[in-house]
C-alpha cells in the first residue's frame, strides 16, 4: 500500500534526477597548482603596471592597447580563482584537526591566502600579488612537513 501511495506521488510531482559530486579518495594534493597559478596574477599584475597606453588618437593602437589590457586582466582574474579554488581545495580536504595542532595559524593563513586572491582580482596591486606568493610559500612549507617531506620552494617565473 505505502508503495502505491509513494508511486502516486512520483507520478504527479516527479523529481529531477540529480546527482552529487563527492570528493574521490585519491588523495593527491599539492599547492604547486596554487603557486603556477599566483605566479601568472603576479606576471600580468606586472604587464598590466607596465602596458603604456597609447598617445593621440591613433585608433588601430588603442584597440590594440585595449585588446592587450583586457586579456591581461581577464588572465590575472581567472588565475586568482584558480589559485583561491586550489587552496580551498588543500585547506578543506587535505587537512585535518591533527595539523591544527601542529600549525596554530593553518586556519589564518589560508583564510588570508583566499582573501588575497580576491584582492588581487578586484585591484592590481604588485604588494598582494607578492603578499599571495608568500602565503602560498608557507602554505607549501606547512603541507610538505605534514607529509615530513623537504620540498624546496621555487616558482617557474
Amino acid at each position: 500500500m505505502l508503495k502505491q501511495i509513494i508511486s502516486s506521488i512520483k507520478t504527479y510531482f516527479p523529481a529531477e534526477e540529480v546527482r552529487a559530486h563527492c570528493d574521490g579518495p585519491c588523495g593527491v594534493y599539492d599547492p604547486s597548482s596554487a603557486r603556477i597559478a599566483a605566479e601568472a596574477v603576479v606576471s600580468m599584475t606586472k604587464k598590466i603596471l607596465e602596458l603604456e597606453p597609447p598617445a593621440g588618437s591613433d585608433a588601430q593602437a588603442t584597440a590594440a592597447y585595449n585588446n592587450t589590457i583586457s586579456r591581461y586582466i581577464q588572465i590575472k582574474e581567472e588565475q586568482a580563482q584558480i589559485a583561491k579554488d586550489e587552496l580551498l581545495i588543500l585547506w578543506t580536504d587535505y587537512f585535518k584537526p591533527t595539523h591544527l595542532e601542529q600549525y596554530p595559524d593553518l586556519h589564518d593563513t589560508f583564510w588570508k591566502a583566499a582573501k588575497l586572491c580576491s584582492a588581487c582580482k578586484v585591484e592590481v596591486s604588485q604588494q598582494h600579488a607578492s603578499e599571495l606568493m608568500e602565503a602560498i610559500e608557507k602554505i607549501h612549507n606547512m603541507f610538505w612537513a605534514t607529509k615530513k617531506r623537504d620540498i624546496s620552494w621555487y616558482k617557474a617565473s
